[in-house]
């Protein structure tokens, strides 16, 4: 099974770049299920049923989210959809769910996503919250996205999670790293996917808002980057009898 895994997709521009790309991209890689962080998928950031419909119509099956996941007045029900997550350690009672399990046929998926907790929200500890799922899962086949700040938390919880599940997909910096690797030659992992958005920008915002921020650190009202957007993800070969991943590949399309 090959299986595509799209960086966050950032605003307006991202869902466009998408929609204008992703079925070429699943038709060259013969991309049999296809996965996007959309937490910043609506304009300004988090994701609104408006920007989770066009994600999903696109062609992205399964949508998982992160920080901006309850941004927005207008979520809407959409995280009442079984293919659209949140992070699995919010507090118990939280709208949504984090994690769910597909079923395709031959074989059944769990996608699993969780947020860190250095230097973001103080939610529950990631490393207990994925052992809980992880005991409910009857499927080898299990993707984790794995939106933190921090690369050391993303590499420890990729090493705790070595050889038990599938995939550690690292999101939320939106940029892509250069460490992609298979973990005991089970698990696919790279700390981040990165972005799918403007290009030339401060993380899908226009750079002058970006500069103006860091540089006097005074409230700055965020604009979405109107230049050419690129697309950040990664391709996994999973071998759906034992749950391996048998080789991850970065993507840049521009």
């Amino acid at each position: 099974m090959n299986l595509l895994f799209i960086g966050d997709v950032v605003g307006k521009s991202g869902c466009e770049f998408l929609k204008n790309n992703l079925y070429k991209i699943k038709k060259e890689h013969t991309i049999d299920i296809t996965i996007a962080n959309g937490e910043n998928s609506a304009p300004g950031n988090g994701i609104t049923k408006s920007s989770a419909s066009e994600l999903i119509s696109c062609g992205v099956d399964i949508v998982t989210t992160g920080n901006h996941a309850f941004r927005r007045k207008e979520i809407g029900d959409i995280f009442d959809k079984e293919n659209i997550i949140r992070p699995a350690n919010y507090p118990d009672g939280c709208i949504g769910h984090g994690f769910g399990i597909f079923d395709y046929g031959r074989y059944r998926l769990a996608v699993i996503n969780l947020m860190g907790t250095a230097f973001m929200e103080a939610l529950d500890n990631p490393f207990s919250v994925v052992d809980d799922i992880l005991a409910k899962i009857d499927t080898p086949n299990i993707i984790v996205d794995f939106h933190a700040e921090a690369t050391a938390e993303k590499k420890a919880l990729g090493h705790y999670l070595a050889g038990r599940v599938t995939a550690v997909l690292g999101t939320h910096t939106h940029v892509q790293t250069a460490d992609e690797t298979i973990l005991l030659k089970h698990t696919g992992y790279i700390t981040d996917v990165g972005m799918t958005g403007p290009e030339d920008s401060v993380l899908g915002v226009t750079s002058e808002d970006a500069v103006k921020k860091q540089r006097f650190k005074t409230p700055v009202f965020f604009t979405e980057s109107q230049n050419p957007s690129f697309l950040n993800a990664v391709i996994l070969e999973i071998d759906v009898k034992l749950g391996i991943c048998t080789k991850i590949k970065r993507l840049i399309l521009r």
